[in-house]
Parts: C-alpha cells; structure tokens; sequence
C-alpha cells in the first residue's frame, strides 16, 4: 500500500545569491513576465553557479524530509517564459502590455508572432542532471496551456483556445523528454484556472490533457490563487468546486491545490475520489509559519475526504518569494507535519 501522507514540492524554491540580482520581483510593480531577472555569470560559470544551486536545494529538500523532490527551478527566471523561449514562434526582444489573470496583473510580456515548433531538448537536461543527484522519485514542471495564453500576447493564432491547442501539442513533445530523462512526475502549471474556472471546465482541462498523451510518468496539474504580493489584491473566488469536479473527469494524475493561503475547506476533495491530491498545508510567505500541529490538522481534515494515501503534503505554490532559510524551516515543519499526522492516525 502507498505511504500515508507523503511529501513534496510544488516545483520552486528561492534562487540562490549567487545567481541572480533580483531575485524574484513580486512587489505587485515591476514584472517578471518579459525580461525577467538577471544572471549575474554567464556561460560556463553561469551553468556551474546553477549546478551548485541545485545540488544545494537538493540536499536542502532530503534534509527536511521531502518524498519528492524538484530542483527547485534554479536555472529558470520564471516559470512560464524560461521553457516558452526554447520553442520557436516566440519574441521576447519586443514586448507588448498585456492585462493578465483576470485583471489582477498588468505586465509587458512577450509575443506569440509564428507557428509554435518544439526543435530540441528544452529542460530535459535539468532532470538528467537532478536524476543523478538523488534516489528519490523526483518531479519536473512545465507550463500549461491556459497559462501560456493567459501570459504571453497572440499575435498569430487569433483565439485563446487554437492559441492553447498548439502549445498542447508542442509541450507534450517535451514532456515525452522529460519522462525519458528520468522524471517520475511531470507537474503542468496551470494557475489561471483558479481565474477562469468556466473556461478551465469548457476547454482547458481538454487541453490539459492533450499535454498529456503518451505519457506513463505520473502527471499532475497544479492550480493555485497566485504568489502573495505586497501591494497587490490576492483574491480567492469560489472557482475550486467547478475545477475540482471537472478535473475528475480528467486524463491527470495528480491535483496540487491550495489549501492553507486560501483557509478553503477540505471537503471540497470530495469532488475527486479518483485522484492523488498534493494539498497545500503551507504557504509560501515569509511572514507566516505554521506548525507541525497545524499542519498534522489539516492534513487529518482532509483525509476525512480522501483516503490518506491519496494526500500528499505540499506547499500551496512554489517557494521562489521565500528567504532561503524561512523555506527550509517551512519544509521541515510540513515533513514534521506529515508524519505526526500518520502517527496520530495509527498508520506509521
């Protein structure tokens, strides 16, 4: 029987000094959507700098006791525009405003201006790397399709959903990469769902699973409300049910969801009895530290609704905002979590 209650990550942790000079601009003004932050090396230092970087969040997540770990993203700038700028079709020299996730965000973004081609290998040498660094099963992510169109300005294909179609099928090409280099999870990252849960459930989740084909790796989708910003409205709508029961019908694995930032109630797995839910118990602020207790709380909650080898511990999103050593604490609390919960529900 699967272990009760394992842990992972969601994909990010915090860049290392060593790598960049602004280290994620989330202060709800600057953006990280065109140009992004600056390397501080380049070329081969640049690339040693970043294999430092992984074995450090490597050995950071073994230590606090993560089941499943990532590379923390080291050597991307940002989630989505790091793998998008590997396919052709792409310009992120000429940027153009674009309003995105429903309005929260205004940011200069790149553009869609050809056919999207997937050419070669685009992050399926991180994971080869990371495979040799570790024993345990470990995870790669990739932008989804909702959040591709959601981010980056059309000026090719003329509607949202030919626009996330062809990304689909260009993205599974990595992903087919991905599974070969050694990855046992491929997580696609598709926020703005929790923005437009009517679109999610009309063609995104479609999509999603076109992303998908072919794939005997477990596959996962996670959905969030977003980073916290300082000065910027985080808002919560009640799009969780509609997601959650339309991704039951889904071709995915796994559902990595919010739970502790957004205080939503754990019933709602309910909606999803088929599926391994990776439930955000914490969230990923600085100013917020739950603890072990809390934590073993939730996680016993939420297997009111699912049984507890179908919940995984997770952070609600990436840790990328997160001092580096606040990070750390959070996960070793999180792992300290999990297994008193197992305790406390007789399952260790």
């Amino acid at each position: 029987m699967p272990k009760a209650f394992l842990t992972t990550v969601i994909g990010s942790m915090p860049k290392r000094s060593w790598l960049v000079r602004d280290r994620i601009a989330l202060d709800g003004k600057k953006d990280h959507f065109g140009k992004g932050p600056e390397w501080i090396m380049e070329g081969a230092e640049l690339a040693e700098a970043q294999d430092d970087a992984v074995r450090v969040v490597v050995s950071q997540q073994e230590q606090a006791g993560i089941d499943i770990i990532s590379d923390g993203e080291q050597r991307r700038t940002n989630y989505v525009t790091t793998v998008v700028r590997g396919f052709e079709g792409f310009d992120f020299e000429t940027l153009k405003e674009k309003t995105m996730r429903a309005g929260r965000r205004k940011v200069m973004a790149g553009r869609c201006v050809g056919e999207i081609k997937h050419k070669s290998p685009i992050v399926a040498e991180d994971v080869k790397f990371l495979r040799k660094l570790t024993s345990r099963p470990i995870k790669a992510t990739l932008p989804a399709p909702m959040t591709i169109v959601d981010s980056i300005n059309d000026e090719f294909y003329g509607d949202a959903k030919t626009f996330a179609f062809a990304w689909a099928d260009q993205i599974n090409k990595e992903a087919k990469l991905l599974e070969a280099a050694g990855a046992d999870v491929i997580q696609f990252d598709e926020p703005v769902f929790s923005r437009y849960p009517e679109e999610a459930a009309d063609w995104g989740i479609e999509a999603l699973d076109r992303c998908i084909e072919g794939l005997t790796a477990t596959t996962a989708v996670h959905i969030c409300y977003g980073y916290p910003q300082p000065g910027l409205e985080r808002p919560i709508p009640d799009a969780y049910p509609t997601i959650i029961a339309a991704l039951e019908r889904s071709k995915i694995d796994q559902l990595a969801l919010e739970f502790e930032g957004s205080k939503l109630d754990p019933s709602l797995l309910k909606l999803c009895p088929s599926k391994t839910v990776l439930f955000g118990c914490v969230f990923n602020s600085d100013g917020v530290m739950e603890t072990p207790e809390h934590v073993a709380n939730r996680l016993l909650k939420a297997a009111e609704a699912l049984p507890p080898e179908q919940i995984q511990a997770a952070p609600d999103c990436g840790l990328a905002p997160m001092s580096s050593v606040k990070a750390f604490q959070k996960l070793k609390i999180m792992c300290e979590g999990a297994a008193l919960a197992r305790q406390t529900a007789g399952l260790e």
